[in-house]
């Protein structure tokens, strides 16, 4: 198997895995507060990841790698969650996937900006048309909108394909899960006493359903996710792997209807089946 396969397989298993992330923070922050629930999760993953370092006996970064980590803290860590979270008290899970397919898109332009990629021109036609496709299908079923939400969701795309950019160009030196357990440590002694300081006054409203969403942000979508994920942004290339976040609305909104019993039609089948093309050709003329 050559890398570039390697590449997309490691793609998918961290889409999936990020794909549980919106529907999670819904149910989080029904019982938690966003602010809360952003620094709390990034300081679990931070515990954990300086962990991980220090059983395998990691050299520390480079002095030149320290802003670029600082960017992906800034992007994946704290930006991305704490707009979601935000974001997600005034608009369904659903509805925010709607944002979720322009993130391929917005990734792929920061790996030309920040990873010096070029893809092919027609590459940008089925990216392009990839993020209409969810963007649109989503909207139509995600129901009603909110500026705020909105507003929030829009900027959140941004600095997380400006995280997952930063980072994949930083995993072909450093290591995947390196640059992420990294990107923790450092962002670790702001979050973890921001834990402390918003912590709920009283536990005793906490339902088991947020508290397993907590767990689930915390362990999954903020470090082992990102394992996979930038493992395969590195091997696969940064523009052309994450063109496969445009399956993650998709496996979101069938999230959302399980869990959530926020409404998803029929229609998701046809449409993903458009997308799953789109991408296969955005791969075709990726390099």
């Amino acid at each position: 198997m050559n890398k570039t396969t390697n590449g997309w397989i490691n793609g998918f298993i961290g889409v999936l895995i990020f794909s549980g992330s919106l529907p999670a923070t819904r149910l989080a922050v029904t019982d938690f507060n966003p602010l809360f629930l952003t620094v709390c999760r990034a300081a679990i993953a931070g515990v954990l990841a300086g962990g991980l370092l220090l059983i395998f006996r990691q050299q520390h970064p480079a002095k030149r790698d320290i802003i670029s980590l600082l960017v992906v803290a800034f992007g994946v860590v704290i930006g991305f969650p704490l707009l979601t979270a935000l974001a997600l008290q005034y608009v369904t899970s659903a509805h925010a996937i709607v944002f979720i397919g322009l993130l391929p898109l917005a990734t792929a332009i920061f790996g030309v900006l920040r990873g010096g990629e070029r893809p092919r021109p027609v590459f940008w036609i089925f990216s392009a048309a990839g993020s209409l496709l969810v963007a649109g299908f989503a909207l139509i079923q995600g129901g009603g909108s909110s500026p705020l939400g909105d507003a929030y969701m829009l900027a959140s795309i941004v600095v997380c394909g400006l995280g997952y950019a930063e980072g994949a160009r930083l995993s072909r030196r450093l290591g995947n899960w390196q640059v992420i357990s990294w990107a923790l440590v450092l962002s670790l002694p702001l979050m973890l006493p921001l834990s402390f300081f918003f912590t709920p006054d009283s536990w005793s409203g906490i339902g088991v359903p947020a508290l397993l969403s907590l767990a689930y942000v915390s362990l999954f979508s903020m470090l082992i996710g990102f394992v996979f994920w930038y493992r395969g942004l590195a091997q696969g290339g940064i523009a052309a792997v994450g063109q496969l976040q445009l399956l993650q609305p998709f496996f979101g909104l069938l999230l959302a209807s399980v869990i959530l019993h926020e409404k998803v039609g029929w229609a998701l089948v046809a449409v993903n089946i458009a997308v799953i093309m789109c991408v296969a050709a955005a791969r075709r003329f990726a390099k």
